[in-house]
């Protein structure tokens, strides 16, 4: 199980979203895919997201600056 550690700061939607989706791709079952954003509506997309592909979100953190996803790969 490894960490992947994405800087999306400064992308707007669909740009953040898709980054993670690419990650995804290259992600093996177990692995964890940290997400940190500045796109507000990065919080709903993930949600959305997860739930669609089965992947697990573990923790969201958000502040008034940006948000920070752990979704754990199916």
């Amino acid at each position: 199980m490894s960490e992947i550690k994405l800087n999306l700061k400064g992308m707007q939607c669909p740009g953040p979203i898709m980054e993670v989706f690419k990650a995804s791709k290259k992600a093996e079952s177990g692995d964890v895919i940290v997400a940190t954003v500045s796109d507000r509506g990065f919080e709903k997309d993930i949600q959305a997201w997860a739930k669609k592909t089965g992947n697990e979100i573990l923790d969201m953190d958000v502040t008034e600056t940006e948000i920070t996803a752990k979704i754990k790969m199916k």
